[in-house]
């Protein structure tokens, strides 16, 4: 049960009178019960206010403006809810305003705002709090007990807040009302917003009312708490900082007194001397004697000096004026370039032609080489043998991975542990500004929210900007001019356009099986068997031994995997050596027990080795068969032979094509597909042929495939398949077809044609406009192979399939083709020419 304290006859005051009484508005400030608070009233409209409630009982309504920076409120500017205050004292200053100590007396509701022109008069309503009516009640046990957690709490609150007086807390402590009790701790929350206190003086239910002050009261505490520990904590450390201080001023007084140097001056008087004897750019000097002065005001033990200090550090050790001499002797360089590297004769020319020109001018923009191929063909390898052939320091900086635009311009100095970009670290760890600077893999990069790291590299590797390259960590231009980059990639699709434009691409192919052989020979065994410990043993690996290698046990296009079992081979060498000298009693000069034997490793040997084969070399058909046709590819590892199966079933005209083939290769069997639907005629085909038979494209070997150089491959099967006619096994082909039967060129020539000879074919169809890429082929291939320069699927179908009388399917056409090994033939695609034998690169004519 709950009343109205209004019923009582000790409240009965608190009725609301029956004429109008003078509002006071207030600004940032509410005004509780039992509340004694002083005023300063300014406006004319408060002033009336307060002289009507002088002449009648001293009695004015105090309510809050909701926004205090109104000067002259509306009654829509002014809270409904007030409280009734007495004024106890007035007081008029000289400069016309009115100070007046006002006493909160009880709570009233605006009814209405009465017209009048010289203040705010209004009619009121009081309001009476609401309580149990019966104390011992359930409700109010349940009153009485949240006063006095609000009691208990705000004692905690006083203890953290010292705004609050020690007798206000005797003063809470012995109320025993609870409404009052709440006014009372309301009045002494200081931080409370002024939204929240208009809360509490509109919360009539007293219980309420005591349960929002005891939820503030403890969001106020959690926050005095967090505001000690900071202060405890700023306070440790201001102590700590002065102890330092005080244990480093006597610590510096001490080696006064005993005739020390000042390790700090010292430290300074070094950098002074390393400065007047370097030779730099006349910003960085200026820049460096600013930094010197700045360190000579600030104490040797705060942070600010040590990042002084790092910088100065890092300007005076970058080599801004320290060259390397140069080697300007292309016959040398050469030497040395072949000693390092066999075959890459482009590359090598562009770096002897780059010293050509460098030997005339001596001063040549620094040139930005890409090196692009496939992984072990020895494109870092490369970079170092340039270095050394023209007598420049070495320089690697692996971009694998980078996705921070800071790894190539550094952090500014405002971060904790900045340091610069690692293209100056890169140059202070050279010791010179013009060494040969490797940029491994950098179609590796990427980026992320932090920045991209190739956008960056835009300026490093433009000549035309770098020779004022700005690193944020240092803030001074560093001329890269004479630095020769070289950039290495597995291939170009990762490298952005405008980076690209930039450098100059040298595409580095696979290595055939000549070159691998003789690099084996050259290099890898000696280097192999010195690994091992097998120099003064007398150990022979076979040519035929390194092919088996090379066929049986590796697939790249490099040398790594080669180069790997090889060691391999060496490492088993050397095991039986100390087991057969250990047998023989033999030893060395040394003492050591070691065989004398030879060792010889032939093809037959090598499984002994390296255990069963990994690979097996491709081979063609052993007789000619229909609807199979020998197709040539190029993958990461080098050429390949590729095997084109077509087999032809009654159906209702569906193609089929499977085999791991991607869209591109997918696109070339429809478009021969239909070449071949447009040819019916010539090849002896029913008109509605495609509509009786399902046609099923199938590549054996269970890798992914793609690319469009299959179209001719694709084409002569069908056409085998549906003309019933078996395809020469001899005859491999490549080659993009058009919907008109046209030829396309395709790249990757030089593997492909590797591949064939390999496998043993004997006659290869190649697109005529590919006739310009055999001047790379081998002349031990071209010698012994019968290339076929072809611009027409007609002539394709005319080489390829086993046709007892071609012109009876083709009609009449050029005299026989003789089979010229060493000769490139050329079919012309006007049939009234005949074909022209044209002379292969290097051939006798």
């Amino acid at each position: 049960m709950f009343f109205n304290r209004s019923d009582d006859p000790k409240q009965q005051s608190a009725a609301p009178k029956t004429r109008p009484m003078p509002l006071l508005p207030l600004r940032d400030i509410i005004v509780f019960p039992y509340m004694v608070v002083p005023l300063f009233v300014g406006r004319e409209k408060s002033v009336r206010a307060l002289e009507e409630a002088m002449a009648d009982d001293k009695e004015i309504l105090l309510a809050a403006q909701k926004t205090a920076k109104t000067n002259d409120p509306s009654p829509e500017d002014i809270y409904t809810v007030g409280t009734i205050g007495t004024i106890v004292r007035l007081l008029r200053l000289p400069d016309g305003t009115v100070k007046v100590l006002v006493e909160g007396k009880r709570r009233a509701r605006i009814k209405r705002f009465v017209p009048s022109e010289d203040m705010f008069l209004v009619e009121h309503e009081g309001i009476a709090d609401i309580v149990p009516a019966d104390p011992k009640s359930a409700p109010g046990a349940e009153l009485e007990a949240i006063a006095r957690s609000v009691q208990s709490t705000f004692d905690g609150y006083a203890k953290l807040n010292k705004r609050v007086a020690p007798e206000v807390i005797v003063q809470v402590q012995g109320i025993d009302d609870p409404s009052r009790l709440a006014d009372t701790v309301a009045v002494h929350l200081t931080a409370m917003k002024l939204g929240d206190r208009q809360e509490v003086l509109e919360t009539f239910d007293v219980k309420k009312r005591l349960e929002r002050l005891f939820e503030l009261m403890n969001a106020e505490i959690e926050i005095l708490n967090v505001e000690k520990k900071i202060r405890s904590r700023v306070k440790k450390q201001m102590e700590k900082t002065q102890k330092e201080y005080y244990l480093s001023e006597q610590m510096s007084a001490i080696q006064k007194e005993l005739g020390e140097r000042d390790e700090f001056k010292n430290e300074i008087q070094e950098l002074e001397e390393k400065l007047a004897k370097k030779q730099m750019t006349v910003e960085a000097l200026d820049k460096v004697k600013k930094e010197l002065r700045k360190l000579k005001m600030m104490q040797p033990m705060s942070a600010e000096a040590t990042v002084v200090r790092n910088y100065i550090d890092w300007v005076l050790a970058l080599p801004w004026d320290e060259k390397t001499e140069e080697n300007y002797d292309i016959e040398a360089a050469e030497t040395i370039l072949d000693e390092d590297h066999y075959g890459l004769k482009k590359i090598k020319e562009r770096v002897l032609e780059y010293l050509a020109v460098q030997a005339l001018v001596r001063k040549l923009k620094g040139p930005v080489i890409c090196l692009v191929g496939p992984p072990g063909v020895g494109k870092t390898s490369l970079a170092r043998s340039i270095a050394r052939s023209t007598g420049r320091k070495f320089v690697r900086l692996s971009l694998g991975g980078v996705r921070d635009e800071a790894e190539i311009r550094g952090h500014r100095r405002t971060y904790i542990g900045a340091l610069p970009g690692r293209i100056i670290q890169s140059l202070r760890k050279a010791g010179a500004n013009n060494p040969v600077f490797l940029l491994d893999e950098i179609d590796k990069m990427s980026s992320d929210f932090r920045g991209d790291p190739a956008a960056a590299l835009l300026e490093v590797l433009d000549p035309e900007q770098n020779k004022s390259f700005n690193d944020h960590y240092l803030d001074l231009d560093y001329d890269l001019s004479d630095v020769m980059f070289i950039t290495t990639a597995n291939s170009l699709g990762g490298i952005p356009a405008p980076l690209r434009d930039r450098m100059e691409i040298i595409e580095l192919s696979g290595y055939t099986e000549f070159e691998k052989l003789n690099i084996a020979v050259r290099y890898l065994v000696p280097r192999q068997r010195e690994e091992a410990g097998l120099g003064k043993i007398d150990v022979d690996i076979t040519e035929n031994a390194i092919r088996t290698v090379i066929h049986h046990y590796t697939k790249e296009s490099g040398v790594r995997n080669l180069e790997r079992e090889l060691g391999s081979i060496c490492r088993k060498i050397a095991r039986q050596v100390l087991i057969d000298g250990k047998a023989d009693g033999t030893k060395n000069e040394a003492g050591e027990t070691i065989s004398n034997r030879t060792y010889r490793v032939a093809a037959k040997n090598v499984p002994q080795y390296l255990g069963i084969p990994k690979y097996h070399s491709t081979k063609t058909s052993d007789h000619d068969e229909i609807g199979l046709t020998n197709g040539l590819a190029y993958t990461q590892y080098g050429g390949t032979l590729l095997e084109c199966e077509v087999t032809v079933v009654p159906g209702k005209g569906k193609l089929v094509i499977t085999g791991l083939l991607e869209k591109g290769m997918q696109e070339s069997a429809q478009a021969a597909m239909s070449y071949i639907r447009s040819r019916q005629a010539m090849l002896g085909l029913e008109e509605d042929f495609h509509s009786k038979f399902d046609v099923h494209v199938h590549f054996p070997e269970f890798v992914p495939k793609d690319g469009p150089s299959a179209g001719v491959t694709i084409a002569t099967s069908i056409a085998s398949a549906l003309m019933r006619i078996p395809v020469r096994r001899t005859v491999a082909m490549t080659g993009e077809i058009t919907l008109r039967g046209r030829v396309m060129p395709i790249g990757g020539l030089k593997e492909k044609m590797l591949a064939a000879h390999r496998a043993g074919i004997t006659t290869i169809l190649v697109p005529k406009e590919n006739r310009k890429d055999l001047r790379e082929i081998p002349k031990r291939v071209l010698q012994t192979t019968r290339v076929v320069l072809v611009e027409h699927m007609d002539e394709v179908l005319r080489e390829a399939l086993v046709l007892s009388d071609p012109e009876s399917v083709f009609g009449k056409r050029v005299p026989p083709m003789e089979v010229l090994h060493g000769k490139v033939i050329d079919h012309s695609a006007d049939h009234d020419h005949p074909p022209t034998a044209i002379p292969a690169p290097g051939a006798q004519q």
